[in-house]
């Protein structure tokens, strides 16, 4: 890194050149010494500025400027099933678990006992000490409040917490002619057209009177402009979707 006192040297021996030029070039031969002096000093004055300002901050600070360091992004972010920006959080009291969903049991000061857990096909979860433990159909709160019970045959006054890390269990699709075509967990009640917000609005030329919710061997429309408009009908056919629902946008 260049010095500030070097790049002041080099103008100080830019300003004699430029003094030695000007007297031979621009002075009238005979010119009064005050006269010179006045010439020079307006014809200096914008190189010295210019030469300021060709110094870097780091060098009139006498600091040499550090070499840029590797760009930092936030961290990825995993979002686990059932925690999309636009989806509501899992209510301990209203949602049911069910089968494949993982949970999270903490028991408090019991750091052997907290773990996370999967619901098996057959609904049930294994504890230490307590074996297996029917889960599905119940509530995080229900259950947490069951385990408690079961732990304070070994466990003076166990605190339970049963959080919901994914949901798996429940699911509806979009597919089509949407921005983001996938499977969204249903965590909480989701009409059809919040599931089209869901997977980010419609693509051009998409048919947005006759959008299909396949739901077993029925088939079930949806008329989103209508909708919009809201009439009655419209309004009607924005149902809410159940575990298995496709949405349809052709």
């Amino acid at each position: 890194m260049v010095s500030v006192w070097s790049m002041v040297s080099d103008g100080m021996r830019l300003a004699r050149l430029v003094v030695t030029v000007y007297n031979k070039k621009y002075l009238t031969p005979g010119a009064p010494p005050e006269e010179a002096k006045v010439a020079i000093a307006k014809r200096l004055y914008s190189f010295i500025l210019l030469g300021l300002a060709c110094v870097p901050v780091g060098a009139q600070s006498g600091k040499n400027t550090p070499p840029p360091g590797p760009q930092v992004f936030d961290a990825p972010r995993v979002t686990a099933a059932g925690t999309e920006p636009s989806a509501q959080p899992i209510d301990p009291k209203s949602y049911l678990i069910g089968p494949e969903d993982v949970l999270r049991i903490e028991v408090f000061r019991e750091n052997d006992l907290s773990r996370p857990v999967n619901v098996r096909p057959d609904g049930k979860i294994t504890l230490q000490l307590l074996g297996d433990v029917q889960a599905e159909g119940l509530t995080p709160e229900r259950l947490a409040a069951q385990i408690k019970e079961a732990y304070s045959q070994y466990i003076n006054t166990p605190d339970v917490i049963v959080s919901v890390l994914a949901v798996n269990s429940k699911s509806f699709t979009v597919s089509g002619r949407v921005n983001k075509v996938g499977r969204w967990p249903l965590v909480t009640p989701v009409h059809v057209f919040d599931a089209i917000g869901l997977a980010g609005g419609f693509q051009e030329f998409a048919n947005q009177k006759d959008v299909q919710i396949i739901r077993g061997s029925q088939r079930l429309k949806f008329n989103y402009n209508d909708y919009l408009k809201n009439k009655k009908e419209a309004v009607d056919q924005n149902i809410l979707l159940q575990n298995g629902d496709t949405v349809v946008v052709k």
